[in-house]
């Protein structure tokens, strides 16, 4: 085992404490807002439910229920969970939460929409295609997948925690879906947290037939 490379993983030493208070106020993903927005121009349904993998402290959830969508907000971060029923523009009726994490999750059938912002790369890969196989049955004929892979360009990509993917692997990933956003982006940046990094990430919207 290459003990620097742990030493440094984001996943096993990220305080999310500090992340939360980075992003806090920060809008939902634009790749949420495509979901719904399609939903909103294609269906007009009632007691729709949606599933926001790797909530986080609620940016996306909160987006959801202003829209009355059911939620299931799941994190593997207690502390996470936490902010989120704490926080006071939540409509609790509409919302149940679930701490657990990706290896270990069980996932309701016949749900509407999947959300998972920048969240399924930190499953580990002995792990990530048992939980894509998983999002997938969950979802109904016509329900959607919305959020990120990480490419394996990305500088993230060396640390084994992590799941990085090629483009063909995304590409086979969504074979049981029409896609309806496919954005490749690559380029030098900075996290929330200002850590100098190399983003590769797939932007994905995408339809289950």
């Amino acid at each position: 085992m290459n003990t620097q490379l742990t030493l440094n993983d984001p996943l096993v030493n990220r305080n999310w404490a500090d992340y939360y208070d980075a992003v806090r106020g920060h809008p939902p993903r634009n790749t949420l807002i495509t979901a719904l927005n399609l939903f909103d121009a294609q269906e007009n349904f009632g007691n729709k439910l949606a599933v926001d993998l790797g909530c986080g402290d609620g940016r996306d959830t909160i987006e959801l229920i202003r829209r009355n969508w059911n939620v299931l907000a799941i994190d593997g971060e207690r502390t996470a969970i936490t902010r989120l029923k704490n926080r006071s523009d939540l409509d609790h009726t509409l919302l149940q939460t679930q701490i657990i994490r990706f290896e270990v999750l069980k996932l309701p059938l016949e749900t509407d929409l999947i959300n998972a912002s920048f969240s399924l790369p930190f499953c580990p890969s002995s792990a990530f295609f048992t939980l894509w196989e998983k999002i997938v049955k969950s979802l109904r004929s016509g329900g959607r997948f919305s959020g990120q892979f990480f490419g394996d360009r990305d500088s993230w990509a060396i640390y084994p925690s992590m799941t990085h993917l090629s483009c063909q692997q995304v590409e086979i990933l969504l074979k049981p879906f029409e896609v309806e956003l496919f954005q490749e982006q690559e380029q030098d940046g900075l996290t929330p947290l200002k850590e100098n990094r190399h983003w590769h990430i797939f932007q994905i919207v995408a339809r289950k037939r």
